[in-house]
């Protein structure tokens, strides 16, 4: 009898195990804290702080140099055609020189060849370099309209001997050969070394005195030509 009360008993049980009610639920475990990582981004910002400051201060000890653009021969000097400006390393140790002193440098002579691309350093122009075997300078003196406006030293330039002489007429010594031909080339190619004033907006009604480099063969042509004040020069592109 009394197994059957006990039975009766246990039949109203269930067996499945309780389950815990919303509110008793397990508490998450708190999040790991990881300090070197943070030290790590913090020290990554730094040092993209500390390369763009360089960078900065690198890009400030860049100066404006002179680069040639053409090939310039011992004696030669540089002119506003065969040249241009680049950005170089002031802390390089080269001794460029800077783009702002150009005008200066135009007065001075290549002392041996300079090719083309070559940024300029002041050790390679000097003041009065060794003519070139073969080579004379030559005095004229150019009327207003013998000489194109800009003419500057260190130019290319083709020289004319220009004139109203007939074709029949001759010297008194008989001299008529083809350098004194009206409008005949004179001079094939002449390099400009000094024009102290025809770099003026305007050109004046004075005589412009210009020294001319060029070949010695050309230099009795040339001054005979010049003595008449019948010498024009045509600027050409430099070499």
């Amino acid at each position: 009898m009394k197994i059957q009360e006990r039975t009766g008993a246990g039949a109203g049980r269930s067996a499945a195990p309780a389950q815990p009610s919303v509110g008793d639920r397990l508490p998450s475990p708190p999040r790991e804290r990881k300090p070197a990582l943070a030290a790590l981004a913090v020290l990554l910002i730094l040092l993209g702080a500390l390369g763009a400051t360089m960078l900065v201060l690198r890009v400030g000890d860049r100066i404006e140099a002179i680069q040639v653009t053409a090939d310039i021969k011992p004696g030669e000097s540089i002119n506003k055609d065969n040249i241009k400006v680049v950005m170089v390393n002031d802390d390089s140790g080269a001794d460029f020189v800077p783009w702002d002193q150009r005008e200066g440098l135009k007065k001075l002579q290549a002392k041996s060849t300079i090719y083309k691309g070559t940024v300029v350093v002041g050790q390679m122009f000097t003041g009065k370099a060794d003519m070139e075997e073969g080579k004379v300078t030559v005095g004229v003196s150019l009327k207003e309209g013998q000489y194109p406006k800009g003419l500057d030293s260190g130019d290319n330039v083709a020289v004319y001997r220009v004139g109203n002489k007939t074709s029949g007429s001759g010297d008194e010594d008989g001299a008529s050969g083809s350098a004194g031909a009206d409008n005949s080339l004179l001079v094939e190619r002449a390099v400009v070394e000094d024009a102290e004033t025809a770099g003026g907006d305007t050109i004046t009604s004075t005589n412009l005195p210009v020294t001319l480099t060029v070949d010695a063969a050309d230099a009795a042509a040339l001054t005979q030509a010049a003595s008449a004040g019948e010498v024009a020069v045509v600027l050409i592109p430099g070499k």
